[in-house]
């Protein structure tokens, strides 16, 4: 059984483009967009690139594995907010890469996997979403310890 909610896996696959949050190990932070993927299979969040492997974020996760991802966007009318904040652990693995994105084939064979340990997620059931918003609440959101 997924660490996510049927919504949130729905959301995640629906999805191409998030931020990931690293820190150093002077814990100075740094965030950048990036494509992902959804690992069904393994219940993690894949995200590989071009020349990843020589890049900052890959030198802080040697440092401190642990990370923040954040998919997100805007939809409406009405406007509404919709998230997934993903927060866990990141390995480091040197094969793999290439395959995590198949419109861009020049992926490097570096990616970083993220196991969850806490989600958050909002806007995601567009009912409750606009139940709140009309009655002049908040975006119901769904919080939990996983890992």
């Amino acid at each position: 059984m997924s660490v996510f909610t049927p919504e949130e896996i729905e959301y995640l696959h629906g999805n191409k483009l998030g931020r990931l949050g690293t820190a150093d190990a002077e814990c100075q932070p740094h965030m950048i967009p990036l494509t992902y993927f959804f690992n069904e299979e393994e219940d993690t969040i894949d995200i590989g690139g071009l020349d990843f492997g020589a890049g900052k974020k890959w030198r802080d996760v040697q440092q401190n594995p642990k990370v923040a991802f954040l998919v997100d966007d805007v939809i409406g009318p009405p406007r509404r907010a919709r998230a997934v904040e993903i927060r866990g652990t990141a390995e480091l693995h040197e094969t793999g890469g290439e395959s995590i994105n198949p419109r861009f084939p020049n992926f490097a064979p570096q990616f970083i996997r993220i196991r969850p340990t806490r989600i958050v997620s909002w806007g995601l059931a567009q009912d409750a979403t606009a139940a709140a918003a009309t009655a002049g609440g908040g975006t119901e959101h769904n919080a939990r310890d996983v890992g």
